[in-house]
């Protein structure tokens, strides 16, 4: 029967995972089956790390982030706490990659934002910032930045609409360019074509 082991600091291992020196992880956070977490990545607390997935040095995942199965977080990718990493989505480091040329000081930064979700299989282009509680819909191809709140999709991904924090999609903003979410009632300002944010919220925020 698999087993799940608690490690000193107060996180869980699976037996047929892997953890180097050097990594550091948060407490309550689990690493699940198959799993390669490398020294130099930083997981924070209360985590789940999904079967299959591997975990570069250079890497930053905050707290309470979401790790589905068969994900590569490479070198360059860092994770604000909330995020959601869909099934097999993509994390790619290097723009244009030979086999015979190393190109490993040419590694581009990736950011996630706070409370951004990314769906299964979707891709993220590196060099590229997703802004919080952005959503990249299933099989999307994300090739340029992306604001807060906003709703991508497509190949390549492009903004279909705006999203509450709580995951529902909101309405387009009415003439006085605000917005409510059908779900939990928030209310959202839309600050400019591709500028969203909470209603009395300040400029930036």
């Amino acid at each position: 029967m698999s087993q799940m082991r608690e490690m000193p600091g107060g996180w869980h291992l699976h037996e047929s995972a892997y953890v180097d020196d050097g990594a550091e992880i948060g407490a309550g956070t689990k690493v699940w089956h198959f799993c390669h977490v490398m020294g130099g990545a930083v997981i924070g607390e209360r985590c789940s790390v999904g079967q299959n997935v591997v975990v570069m040095p250079g890497t930053r995942l905050g707290n309470n982030v979401k790790v589905q199965n068969n994900v590569s977080v490479y070198e360059g990718v860092e994770c604000d706490d909330d995020v959601f990493l869909g099934p097999s989505m993509v994390f790619t480091n290097v723009v244009n990659p030979r086999s015979h040329v190393s190109r490993k000081h040419e590694y581009r930064a990736t950011r996630v934002g706070r409370g951004a979700s990314i769906g299964a299989n979707a891709t993220i282009v590196c060099g590229h910032d997703l802004g919080p509680y952005a959503f990249v819909a299933a099989g999307a191809v994300v090739t340029r930045n992306v604001p807060a709140y906003a709703l991508m999709a497509g190949v390549p991904a492009r903004r279909m609409g705006w999203m509450c924090q709580c995951g529902e999609r909101l309405a387009d903003p009415g003439a006085d360019g605000t917005t409510a979410c059908g779900g939990c009632g928030d209310r959202y300002l839309l600050a400019g074509p591709d500028e969203l944010r909470p209603a009395g919220a300040p400029a930036g925020e």
